[in-house]
């Protein structure tokens, strides 16, 4: 169950990564969030490095507001990951 939570949040933020609308910057730290969530550590390691990731990009000015809700639409897969 939680391997395939896993794999719709790396869906989702592949997603984003190929959306047109997001700036470069924010696609570069998606693809190292995707690097982190495939990595073998262990897997609240990983959650807590990709929560940090997504905090330091939540209030990036050139974000368009759908995807700030689809980022934050990831974090609460994450959290729910996490509490499990």
């Amino acid at each position: 169950m939680t391997e395939e939570k896993l794999r719709d949040i790396i869906d989702a933020l592949s997603e984003l990564s190929n959306d047109l609308a997001v700036p470069k910057n924010i696609k570069n730290k998606i693809s190292n969030m995707i690097n982190i969530l495939e990595d073998d550590t262990e897997l609240s390691i990983r959650i807590n490095k990709v929560l940090n990731e997504l905090d330091e990009i939540a209030d990036d000015p050139n974000m368009q507001s759908y995807t700030r809700v689809q980022m934050l639409n990831v974090v609460s897969l994450l959290e729910t990951i996490q509490t499990n």
